[in-house]
């Protein structure tokens, strides 16, 4: 089982180009369900497992997929699977937005409920009552939900809480029905933004994506298409939460600062120097962060997937700071092994408050899921002497060539056995 080998005390420098977004990428590699043309999904970040597992999902149900570089290329091979095997299912919970497309071309669909993960339960009330606005029939049997509709029907669906998944679930749906539908109280994330430009590309009429109002007109048969995905966000805050930590100097090219206002904000005001163009962001620290609490929220708010990092950075900060939880139940696993490197946590319910110390420690760590991992690297970067992490396939699921894009900024990483 690989592990990753840091050793830290070292101030980044340099630039680290992103990769194309995994939370954009798996949501419109499944739109392809919606037609039988190809499709050329281009800025995909194919090393990843999670996209390694949806190629493995669409392939099971009847599409053909080519992988070269970071392009990804759709085919159809004839009829498709309205059944999505639970051996895929359980490994990525993003299998289940393949019941969208798939009930909205054939009125049938059988998905595995996905069950809980690390950081909480995520439920699929929502997609599954959003289904049930466009008329279609649900009945559980042995694990699985069966979705039925001899015929989906446009429709105004208020979703209870912004989810992207359920916004992205049911934005492929209504791209296959005619008629308009309204999705209110929609996710506003920016991935939204990119399914429904990938979406408009097969032919659908979206607007509003990205933005608490979506409106999708359908059309009863899409076209192929080719799209470039959107880069990630998430993983540009990441180097650059890490590079405030580790001190230093940091370009992340090919990242969008518009994506990123409430994180470039909030290390604005830990004394960061932060500057930001169309494709780019840059980030300078030289002393200890100030203490920035945070609280997690739908976007434009704090990024739950940003909350963990954070929370590494602000355990090197010069005072006292509280982070809260808002969006997943069980997202604190990483301040147990932050403890390990001498960092000072009090976790109670959806907050923790974090009392900065001068450094921490190298330690052998274990991440226990892919954000958790994030912030031990962050720590581990930062820390005095040698850290040892484990389980490092969970970061490998959202982190293209981590250890490579970190040691292009001069950290002294090695991936090992």
């Amino acid at each position: 089982m690989d592990r990753l080998i840091i050793d830290g005390g070292v101030a980044l420098s340099g630039r680290v180009l992103v990769s194309g977004s995994k939370n954009a990428a798996l949501p419109i590699l499944i739109a392809t369900l919606l037609t039988d043309d190809p499709c050329l999904v281009e800025n995909c970040p194919t090393a990843l497992r999670d996209i390694r597992t949806t190629a493995r999902l669409l392939e099971s149900l009847g599409k053909k997929v080519d992988i070269e570089g970071s392009s990804v290329r759709v085919l159809s091979t004839g009829s498709l699977k309205t059944q999505a095997p639970y051996d895929i299912v359980k490994q990525m919970r993003a299998s289940v937005l393949a019941a969208g497309p798939l009930l909205a071309r054939f009125g049938l669909v059988r998905v595995p409920i996905p069950g809980g993960c690390a950081i909480g339960l995520r439920p699929i009330d929502i997609h599954l009552k959003g289904f049930e606005a466009m008329g279609a029939r649900r009945i559980a049997d042995q694990g699985d939900i069966i979705l039925s509709a001899p015929k989906l029907k446009a429709a105004e669906i208020r979703l209870r809480f912004p989810s992207v998944g359920a916004t992205e679930n049911l934005m492929m749906a209504a791209a296959a029905v005619p008629g308009r539908t309204v999705i209110r109280n929609a996710a506003r994330e920016p991935e939204i933004a990119d399914l429904g430009a990938f979406l408009e590309r097969l032919g659908a009429k979206v607007s509003g994506a990205g933005t608490a109002a979506v409106t999708v007109e359908g059309q009863p048969r899409l076209r192929g298409a080719r799209h470039r995905v959107m880069p990630d966000r998430i993983e540009a805050g990441t180097y650059l939460i890490a590079a405030a930590a580790a001190r230093g100097k940091v370009r992340v090219q090919g990242a969008r600062g518009g994506d990123l206002e409430a994180v470039l904000a909030a290390l604005r005001r830990t004394g960061a120097k932060v500057r930001s163009g169309r494709d780019f962001i840059e980030l300078e620290m030289r002393e200890r962060p100030k203490p920035v609490a945070v609280s997690t929220a739908p976007y434009p708010g704090f990024p739950t997937d940003l909350q963990a990092p954070w929370m590494a950075l602000m355990t090197l900060s010069t005072g006292f700071t509280k982070v809260r939880e808002t969006v997943f139940e069980n997202r604190f696993m990483h301040a147990a092994e932050l403890t390990r490197m001498g960092a000072q946590i009090a976790v109670s319910g959806a907050a923790a408050v974090v009392a900065g110390v001068e450094r921490l420690s190298g330690a052998p760590i274990m991440a226990s899921d892919l954000r958790a991992g994030a912030a031990l690297i962050v720590a581990a970067l930062a820390a005095r002497g040698r850290t040892v992490l484990q389980r490092v396939y969970h970061v490998d699921r959202g982190y293209e060539a981590v250890e490579r894009k970190l040691a292009a900024l001069g950290a002294r990483v090695e991936r090992a056995r």
